[in-house]
């Protein structure tokens, strides 16, 4: 699949803010949009700059961040809490995706 004019320009514009970010020593996650996830163990995972909740069971929470998806795979999966910028899920995780 060949990309486009526009999408080079895009992945482009990206590269370069990326590089004056990391040059300047800026944080990431605040000027990327990037998500921070910290996991404590595999009990409980707390995840920053989320866009939203796509699905969400007691075996499976899947969220939709700037650049992706990540899906949290396990047992007794819970969100504990959540507001506008992060979010809290407590139980056996066994498994975190990036996609």
């Amino acid at each position: 699949m060949k990309k486009t004019r526009k999408q080079n320009t895009s992945i482009q514009k990206e590269s370069k803010k990326e590089l004056l970010v990391e040059s300047l020593k800026l944080p990431k996650d605040m000027m990327m949009g990037a998500f921070m996830l910290s996991m404590t163990g595999n009990r409980e995972a707390f995840i920053e700059n989320y866009r939203g909740i796509l699905e969400y069971t007691d075996t499976c929470i899947l969220l939709q961040t700037k650049s992706g998806q990540v899906r949290f795979e396990g047992s007794g999966l819970t969100i504990e809490y959540y507001t506008n910028e992060d979010m809290k899920i407590s139980g056996c995780i066994a498994s975190v995706i990036f996609g």
